[in-house]
């Protein structure tokens, strides 16, 4: 299955929690990430001029979105956040 993201509409894939702190310390209860990768991008917003908006994210980059942003899905067995572009609060790297 495919998707295609409409408007300013992002597909991030979640990060996996942490399961060890950089001391090496191991944890047992992760708290959820709000890390990802961004998987697809929609064309982005239309503007006033009737034209599309350019995204700021790509596939590929790694971005932090905001807490309670984007609505789960699962597409090909894989978990997915579809997310309005923003929501997503930053590039990382």
């Amino acid at each position: 299955m495919s998707i295609k993201p409409l408007n300013d509409r992002v597909l991030v894939k979640k990060a996996d929690p942490e399961t060890k702190t950089s001391g090496g310390i191991i944890v047992t209860d992760p708290k959820e990430s709000q890390l990802g990768e961004v998987a697809f991008c929609g064309p982005g917003k239309i503007g006033d001029d009737g034209k599309h908006q350019p995204m700021e994210v790509k596939p590929g980059d790694k971005v932090i979105y905001a807490q309670y942003s984007g609505s789960e899905v699962t597409i090909s067995g894989e978990k997915f956040l579809v997310m309005r572009a923003d929501d997503i609060v930053g590039i990382v790297g």
